[in-house]
């Protein structure tokens, strides 16, 4: 058995190779390929995960390759996790719209949308290799952002896909640390889209616990971890994803980034750190850093993801799949977060309770912004591009979406051929 991981020289890999190396016996891989354009950075990161895989006792081999056709020949998953463009391209996405007087972030807002811009053809090219190369059965995990709308291209070209995020799995992880109990033992009632959902309950060994979580001292650390005020828990009667304060504290959120350092630079400078303590002959573990970078409980969740998708284990995910019924009010072919049982099939999503006005009304406006930059992406229109930003609720303003687009692209020209030039005045 094969597995691809297309973006192999991410920091995030020696995560990855670690719960790949955790479950070997019960995956059976015999071959587990590094594929990444960067030769150097491949040859550092790729240099530590052999290091992992031989202190865990691992059976296959390692290979590390800038050849993208050889890496994903005869695999039966691929899993996509790139950035185009990146560090410096994250850092332009976190701050150009600040100029307008709009929220910069990576994977929400225009930002999100110039990085969906660059990622969605990059991705589709990668997927017809897959339908070419890879075994006429083999899955792609998309870990690329922005999760929602690349799984959805992949999706709509009639790819075997899945998306992955590690929100889901990481307020498990975090909520059962809380409970004194294994991760395995609370099941959280997540649902929305990726970057935009909310926890709506919290069972452990089948009995709910999230109204204790709303109340005390608990839902002041939880308010903070997601940074909205605790009135919004208990009001909600939910955890809200992190992402969602971008849309609950959009002028709190939007001075902050004004005044203050943007994420992108810290992460790069972790990567930086990172990428030289990974050049060390003597380290063959992960570093503590690596959970600063963001990604956290990534390993398990990809890792853990692929066993279902191909030894059929029929084990309980958190995934980005087709709605088809599971969230009332959304078409079918929306790209939806919800938890599911996986096996060799796909994603069987558990029964979702309809979402309430103020969560659907907003899940509804940001699939409308979905479906548009997906087009976008795909077709290179530029009335298309702003009918996005339009739709978008941190943008909405005609004037103001006109003046994004053009930055937005003249930003970008260098990798969005598609648009043909096309940049604005």
């Amino acid at each position: 058995m094969k597995i691809a991981v297309i973006g192999g020289g991410s920091t995030y890999t020696p995560e990855l190779v670690e719960g790949f190396a955790r479950r070997a016996d019960v995956l059976g891989v015999d071959e587990l390929v590094l594929h990444d354009v960067d030769e150097s950075r491949l040859e550092v990161v790729g240099g530590l995960a052999q290091r992992i895989l031989h202190r865990a006792g691992f059976p296959g081999r390692l290979v590390t390759t800038s050849d993208r056709t050889a890496a994903i020949d005869g695999a039966s998953a691929v899993l996509v996790q790139l950035r185009i463009g990146g560090q410096g391209a994250r850092l332009v996405d976190e701050t150009l719209p600040n100029k307008r007087g709009v929220i910069g972030q990576e994977t929400t807002g225009p930002g999100g949308f110039a990085k969906a811009l660059r990622t969605v053809p990059v991705v589709l090219d990668i997927a017809d290799e897959v339908r070419r190369r890879a075994l006429p059965d083999a899955w792609i995990v998309d870990f690329t952002n922005p999760v929602g709308i690349v799984t959805r291209a992949l999706l709509d070209d009639g790819h075997r896909a899945m998306g992955l995020c590690n929100v889901a799995i990481g307020f498990q992880r975090r909520l059962a640390g809380r409970f004194g109990v294994d991760a395995d033992r609370v099941r959280l009632g997540h649902a929305g889209l990726n970057h935009l959902s909310w926890i709506r309950s919290v069972e452990v060994d089948g009995v709910e616990r999230l109204p204790e979580l709303l109340q005390g001292e608990g839902a002041q650390e939880l308010a903070a971890e997601v940074g909205v005020p605790v009135e919004a828990l208990s009001v909600l009667g939910a955890i809200p994803s992190y992402y969602l304060h971008y849309f609950y504290c959009t002028d709190h959120e939007l001075e902050e980034q004004q005044t203050g350092e943007h994420r992108a630079s810290r992460v790069a400078d972790i990567e930086r750190e990172l990428l030289t303590m990974y050049a060390d002959p003597t380290l063959d573990h992960k570093p503590a850093l690596l959970e600063q970078r963001g990604g956290a409980y990534y390993s398990e969740a990809a890792a853990a993801l692929v066993t279902s998708l191909l030894t059929g284990d029929g084990a309980h995910h958190y995934v980005d799949i087709r709605n088809e019924g599971t969230i009332e009010g959304l078409p079918d072919e929306a790209v939806v977060e919800v938890p599911a049982v996986v096996d060799r099939h796909g994603a069987h999503p558990v029964p979702v309770p309809p979402l309430p006005p103020e969560m659907l009304g907003l899940v509804q406006a940001v699939t409308a912004y979905e479906v548009l930059a997906g087009q976008a992406a795909r077709t290179g229109d530029r009335d298309v591009a702003l009918r996005a930003l339009v739709a978008h609720p941190l943008v909405r303003q005609w004037d103001l979406a006109v003046d994004l687009l053009d930055d937005l692209l003249a930003a970008n020209a260098h990798h969005l051929p598609a648009f043909d030039g096309d940049q604005g005045a």
